[in-house]
């Protein structure tokens, strides 16, 4: 692991040749929720809470506020990434995550938003090279300021639905329980692996590699007992 120092000198470096044939074109992960100590451990801000997780992990700090995000720049296995939490607020976070994009000249399929996702059982993972919002406020405006281009990766991080009537914009602006926080916590562990993939092996792969495991791991072994 490269000092911070260091790592963005080197990463000045590839922007700059980027555009080249041989150049080292960046990925750039961008987490989505709100800002605020209230909203910090809240279903909605599994977004950021991964973007924070992979930071720690890579010893990338999150310090530059940078096209309305917190912003942190560094190499990980000898590529280039930037990491953003916008600090708009979710359903305006295409005011930052359309300038970010557009800054360092990035074709769309170089973009991952993470984002929590309802049609998920909780702590379940579902990476996507592409498509539509299903109804997330936050994602739907992302799209708007990418001039309606869907052709972007995202990480969809599974909260569960809310229990009975509760009213969902209620239940995204809660905390977890102490059940369903482990099982994020341990979602956010493999999200960290998941974004190492990408780097790695690029975006298709990781979502060969781990989708078929996430779709089936919130399963019990005594459920599928006969």
């Amino acid at each position: 692991m490269s000092s911070p120092a260091t790592a963005s000198r080197i990463l000045s470096r590839c922007l700059s040749t980027a555009s080249s044939p041989s150049g080292l074109q960046p990925w750039l992960f961008i987490g989505l929720g709100n800002p605020g100590e209230k909203f910090k451990l809240t279903r909605h801000n599994v977004g950021f809470n991964s973007i924070d997780a992979f930071a720690r992990s890579e010893g990338i700090p999150m310090t530059t506020v940078h096209c309305k995000a917190l912003f942190g720049e560094g190499m990980v296995g000898g590529a280039p990434v930037l990491l953003a939490k916008p600090q708009t607020y979710m359903n305006l976070s295409g005011d930052s995550t359309g300038p970010l994009a557009a800054y360092y000249k990035l074709p769309l399929n170089r973009v991952l938003v993470m984002y929590d996702d309802m049609d998920l059982p909780c702590g379940v993972l579902r990476l996507q090279p592409k498509g539509g919002h299903a109804r997330h406020n936050g994602l739907k405006n992302v799209i708007y300021h990418f001039r309606g281009n869907k052709e972007f990766g995202r990480l969809r991080i599974g909260i569960g639905r809310p229990p009975g009537q509760m009213d969902p914009k209620a239940f995204l602006l809660q905390p977890f329980n102490k059940t369903a926080r482990e099982k994020i916590d341990s979602a956010l562990e493999e999200s960290t692996d998941i974004l190492r993939t990408i780097i790695s092996e690029g975006l298709t792969e990781a979502a060969r590699l781990y989708n078929t495991e996430q779709k089936y791991k919130h399963l019990r072994v005594d459920s599928l007992s006969l």
